[in-house]
């Protein structure tokens, strides 16, 4: 999901000296090239991969899925792997044929992959055929915990009855209140609230989520991408926020390492949460399916993928892995869902795209506050 910031500089400095310190050895054999989300992998695991293969990594980062659509669409992108979110962006690659299927037969550590979750994946991957399970997560609210329960005693943390009840989000208002800027996650969360069905685009359903966002509009501070709620949760600028759980999970910990009192908390709705996958992915025309394979079968090591949720706090989808998180991390109920609660989340299924259209105008019609 869109949501993330990098020190690039010094993630391509460390992959720069490890390709220099191994071209000594020997000339690396390929070049692999990696289209992700900014600040989303640990930089040890790229130069693990380097080391073992002798192949090369060329890597790129995105911040929107707008961004990664227009290279694929472009065609002949040059990359080799991306990581799209299951909704919208993935399922419309596969449905466009812009994706290359898996050869599991290259990829041995498949199996290693949560049955489950890929099972709710197959809402925009039937059967399991264009991509692999990088991370994942849930849309909630970041809440400023002491803030919140100064201004609303009695505040409902565990339901967005907290941001979306009018009288909540108007005594909340003062010490900020911020929605990301993303149709695809919040028009289904709050349908789900509604008891609606999350993805659809009726008329009367977009109508009365668009409603409901109108009502609490006039308190909302803030309507931006969920990198900038990041750091504004972090330094204490919003008490109440819309986005995504690894980025309040982000957040909590930057606010911990400033020691400046802010408590930083994330609430997974009760009434459900949306349930979004990042895909392992690889583009129809990519340069070197061969070593896209052997990076997607290297990451899907316990090991690895245990090392990566340790560096960006999401959730991984290798069971195996999970002993080897941090405690901090594998304990918090939301990083890694109760069984209670992952069992009331939600996935999206794709849309046509008159239907996506629709719901991009009643987004577009709360934002101008109309």
């Amino acid at each position: 999901m869109p949501r993330r910031r990098i020190a690039t500089a010094a993630f391509a400095a460390l992959l720069g000296l490890f390709a220099a310190g191994h071209a000594g050895a020997q000339q690396p054999e390929a070049v692999l090239n990696v289209y992700n989300w900014s600040d989303y992998i640990d930089p040890y695991a790229v130069a693990q991969f380097q080391k073992e293969t002798g192949i090369r990594v060329r890597y790129d980062v995105f911040d929107s899925l707008e961004t990664l659509e227009g290279k694929l669409s472009a065609g002949r992108s040059g990359y080799d792997i991306i990581v799209p979110t299951s909704e919208p962006t993935f399922s419309r690659l596969a449905r466009a044929g812009a994706l290359k299927p898996l050869d599991r037969a290259k990829i041995p550590n498949w199996g290693k992959q949560d049955p489950a979750l890929l099972r709710q994946v197959e809402s925009s991957d039937p059967g399991n055929r264009f991509g692999a399970i990088y991370l994942y997560g849930t849309v909630g609210l970041g809440i400023r915990a002491d803030r919140v329960r100064e201004l609303l005693p009695d505040a409902p943390t565990d339901s967005l009855d907290l941001l979306m009840k009018p009288e909540n989000a108007r005594r909340l208002a003062r010490c900020g209140i911020a929605v990301m800027d993303s149709a695809t996650d919040v028009l289904p969360t709050l349908l789900k609230w509604l008891g609606r069905n999350p993805s659809s685009t009726e008329p009367q359903d977009l109508r009365a989520a668009e409603d409901a966002l109108t009502a609490i509009r006039p308190h909302v501070r803030a309507i931006t991408a969920s990198g900038n709620i990041l750091d504004a949760l972090a330094n204490g600028e919003y008490c109440v926020a819309m986005t995504y759980s690894g980025d309040v999970i982000q957040a909590q910990a930057r606010a911990r390492e400033a020691k400046r009192g802010v408590e930083i908390g994330y609430v997974a709705p009760k009434e459900g949460a949306q349930l979004w996958f990042d895909m392992l992915a690889i583009p129809a025309d990519a340069p070197n399916p061969e070593a896209a394979h052997r990076f997607i079968d290297f990451l899907l090591q316990p090991a690895v993928m245990a090392g990566i949720t340790n560096h960006v706090r999401y959730p991984n989808g290798v069971p195996e892995a999970r002993p080897m998180v941090d405690p901090a991390v594998r304990n918090d109920p939301n990083v890694y869902l109760s069984p209670e609660m992952l069992a009331r989340t939600f996935t999206l299924t794709p849309l046509t795209p008159a239907a996506e259209r629709a719901r991009s105008r009643s987004w577009s019609r709360f934002k101008a506050g109309r």
